[in-house]
Order: structure tokens, then C-alpha cells, then sequence
């Protein structure tokens, strides 16, 4: 028992040290009112120099594993990549806070003015535009990940299953992986090894973020798996709305699960010859590989309680696995 409460003070001081790292990226007023275009937009402007914190803040809040696979980045990246992923944030909350395309139109357009008017000098009034602004400045990153992010999540804005797996796969690429791509960046790496193994993490997290996201989008009446996979095994999207969890709704999970097992064992095919400085943009790996160990343990059950919990050993994961030098 005393172990166990030690272990419980180490993984509460891991907990503690990471989050005065995010911390000391901030320390600043939070927002204030809006102006400008952004403000009409709908958007709240920090008071000047609380671009940072507002980044973090917006992570931490909507995009935990990322909040903490950030703060394991190298301090010199750690303030970029948290503006990166508050832009990715962005984006993929637009899909679900909108009654109607239209709307969900014009907010990605914004973005894509946005990103046009960082290149310029001139971002909007907004602060995640604001800090990726620095983030570009800082590292000169490639305009065409963003707007690619950008076009493809636009596409996605149409309630519609994926077709078939390489669909999905195509999606995860332009923006999952392109999101891996910049990072690369944001380290100092431009290696054609590193943007494979990129290529494959980004597909591999993609297709997780669709297996775990399937529970709340059933809730909706909305199943965006791979129809391909589903009819091979005689499933229909309304079995998935109904959460059943008969042996051919699992065989789909366990389908979809394998394809992106098999991405990540690519991905780590080319470890030996990726750069070392390129492995703080994989930590994303340790999640994956959580839940796709859980997902098998509960036998492809895609709605078991168990697959809906945060783990409260991720963060000690991720320490190990950045101290290992691995991905």
C-alpha cells in the first residue's frame, strides 16, 4: 500500500512538473474583448501578449493528449506547437458547433484569409492567428500544410460516412499527418524518413480519432466509418446508432483498429534511420498505442465503458517514452 501511494506522489509530481512547464509559458491576463475582424467573427482577443496562454489554455481544454505531448517538446518548439494545435483545435470544433455548412463555410474561410495574411505580416485580430503568426516567423513553416489542414477539413464538413478506408486514410493524411509535418518543422527537421514515418502516424491517428469519436457521434444518429468495411461484414450504420455490439459490428472495429496498427508498425520500420530530433513530434504514438490496446482488451467492443476514460498514467507514458528516445 505504501508503494502504491508512492507511485501515486511520483505520478502527481510528473503531473505537476509538466503542467508549471505549461505554466511557464504564460502567467498572463486571460482575454479580454475582441476587435477587428475577429471580433466580429465571434472571437475574444487576450489583452497584448496573452496569445500564449490563451494557445495553451484552448489545448489543455480541447485537445488534452496533444496539451501534453506538447509540453515534451523542446522549449524553443513547445510555444509554437501549442499554436499549431490551437489552430487544429479550431478547425475541428467547427464541424460540430454548426447547424448548417454555410456557416461552416465561411468560418474556414476566415482561416484560410488568415493564413494568407500571416504570410503577409498581417494576421487578423485573433490570438491562436496571432501566436501562428510568431510560430511562422520563428521556424519558417510551409504555407501549404496549413491551407491543405484547411481545404480538407472543409471537405469533411459534409455528414457523410467515409467510403471506403483509403478515403479516410486521405483525410488523416491532409491533416493529421500534414499536422506532423510542420512540427517536423517547429524541431528543425526536414528529413525525407521523418515525414514516412509522419506520413503513417498521421494516418494511423486519424483513424483512432474516428474509432473513438464513434460512441458521441452514435449518440448523434451520425457513423462516419469506412462503408466499405461495414457492408463487408453486412453492418449498417444504424446498428452502430443502436450501440450493438454483436461479433460482425466488432470485426468492422477490429478492421479499421488493424489498419492503423499496421501504419504505426511502418512508421517504426523506419526508426533506425529517423532522426533522433525528430521523436518529441511522435510522442503521439503512446495514446494511439493506449487505446488501441484497450480497444483490443475489450474485444473491439467500440462503446465499453472502459474506452471512454482518460488514463492516469499517460502522463508518466510519455515522460518514459521521451526519456527512452523512442517512438
Amino acid at each position: 500500500m505504501a508503494a502504491a501511494m508512492a507511485r501515486g506522489g511520483q505520478r502527481r509530481g510528473l503531473c505537476h512538473r509538466m503542467l508549471r512547464a505549461a505554466g511557464a509559458l504564460g502567467g498572463l491576463p486571460g482575454p479580454g474583448l475582441g476587435a477587428g475582424r475577429a471580433a466580429a467573427a465571434g472571437w475574444s482577443r487576450p489583452v497584448p501578449g496573452g496569445e500564449v496562454q490563451y494557445c495553451a489554455e484552448l489545448v489543455r481544454k480541447r485537445d488534452y493528449e496533444g496539451f501534453l505531448c506538447s509540453l515534451l517538446l523542446p522549449a524553443e518548439s513547445r510555444i509554437s506547437a501549442f499554436a499549431l494545435r490551437a489552430f487544429n483545435v479550431e478547425l475541428a470544433q467547427i464541424k460540430d458547433s454548426i447547424t448548417q455548412k454555410t456557416t461552416g463555410l465561411i468560418r474556414m474561410q476566415f482561416w484560410r484569409e488568415a493564413v494568407e495574411a500571416i504570410y503577409c505580416d498581417n494576421p487578423p485580430h485573433q490570438p491562436v492567428a496571432t501566436e501562428l503568426w510568431r510560430a511562422v516567423k520563428r521556424h519558417n513553416l510551409t504555407k501549404m500544410w496549413f491551407m491543405k489542414i484547411i481545404d480538407e477539413r472543409e471537405k469533411n464538413l459534409d455528414d457523410r460516412a467515409y467510403r471506403n478506408i483509403q478515403e479516410l486514410e486521405t483525410y488523416a493524411e491532409n491533416t493529421q499527418s500534414a499536422l506532423l509535418y510542420l512540427t517536423l518543422e517547429m524541431l528543425g527537421v526536414r528529413d525525407i524518413h521523418a515525414d514516412h514515418a509522419a506520413s503513417h502516424i498521421g494516418k494511423a491517428q486519424g483513424i483512432v480519432t474516428c474509432l473513438r469519436a464513434t460512441p458521441y457521434h452514435s449518440t448523434r444518429k451520425k457513423v462516419f466509418l469506412p462503408m466499405d468495411i461495414c457492408m463487408l461484414h453486412g453492418v449498417s450504420q444504424e446498428d452502430f446508432i443502436r450501440g450493438k455490439q454483436e461479433k460482425n459490428v466488432r470485426d468492422v472495429i477490429y478492421d479499421i483498429a488493424s489498419q492503423a496498427h499496421i501504419h504505426l508498425e511502418h512508421a517504426r520500420s523506419f526508426s533506425k534511420k529517423v532522426p533522433v530530433k525528430a521523436y518529441p513530434a511522435f510522442l503521439c504514438t503512446v495514446p494511439l498505442d493506449d487505446y488501441l490496446c484497450n480497444v483490443q482488451k475489450v474485444d473491439f467492443n467500440i462503446f465499453h465503458p472502459r474506452l471512454q476514460k482518460k488514463n492516469p498514467l499517460l502522463p508518466l507514458h510519455l515522460y518514459i517514452r521521451s526519456w527512452k528516445k523512442t517512438y
